[in-house]
């Protein structure tokens, strides 16, 4: 199966919904999510630590590992070329081992700065079952055209 074709400005339009992920958490999502961002918290891989002594569910994704997981959802929808600009996101809730999280944007705004860099403002939620468990505010460069790589972009040029 092919990657889908990478995403140009001209494709996307204000209100547009990105195609929803949904993947399943296993206890290696969360303790390999914790462990590539060194963050040693017990919290995200001694299940004891986790249930027992700090009364949670499970382990749960780190912040780190959440955001990485709204990176890869966003650069997954734009291709290769699309370039996390900003991004903030305020979480809600926690994501153990055992659920199944959802991802799902919405496009919010589409622009060209002054310097000829497309950028989209993108709200993204992430969901376990009925609960949100975190909103997402991302600003992201899309090519304007299919040779356009927000990734040249330097200096003066890139502004996020």
């Amino acid at each position: 199966m092919s990657a889908p074709a990478p995403v140009t400005l001209d494709q996307v339009s204000e209100g547009q919904a990105l195609p929803s992920l949904t993947y399943d958490v296993t206890p290696t999502t969360v303790v390999l999510g914790a462990l590539s961002s060194r963050d040693w918290r017990p919290m995200h891989h001694d299940y004891r630590f986790a249930t027992e002594r700090n009364g949670m569910a499970d382990i749960f994704l780190s912040t780190p590992n959440q955001a990485a997981w709204f990176e890869r959802y966003l650069t997954d929808w734009t291709g290769p070329r699309g370039r996390l600009g900003r991004m903030k996101f305020r979480m809600k809730d926690s994501v153990f081992a055992g659920d199944t999280m959802v991802l799902e944007g919405v496009v919010r705004a589409v622009e060209t700065d002054a310097t000829g860099c497309g950028w989209c403002e993108v709200e993204v939620t992430m969901r376990v079952g009925e609960r949100t468990s975190t909103e997402c505010s991302a600003r992201i460069a899309i090519p304007t055209t299919p040779d356009d790589n927000p990734w040249a972009r330097r200096g003066e040029r890139w502004k996020p």
